[in-house]
């Protein structure tokens, strides 16, 4: 997904990424403002995964979402 559709579409997605990821609080989602690399930290830091592992669930999870 493009940077700039992540960011433009936040408030549709911010919904759907704490589905996908139950452990972002709203502060968490709030902070991030569709940035997508604050996603990907975010949720290394929640999760306790590396930065790599982060960027590809979010690359799987976006695939899942434009198919």
């Amino acid at each position: 997904m493009n940077k700039d559709i992540f960011e433009g579409n936040w408030k549709q997605l911010k919904g759907k990424v704490q589905e996908q990821w139950g452990k972002l609080t709203n502060d968490d989602l709030d902070v991030i403002e569709g940035k997508r690399d604050q996603v990907a930290g975010k949720i290394q830091a929640r999760y306790g995964i590396t930065k790599d592992e982060a960027e590809k669930q979010i690359q799987a999870w976006e695939e899942k979402r434009n198919h």
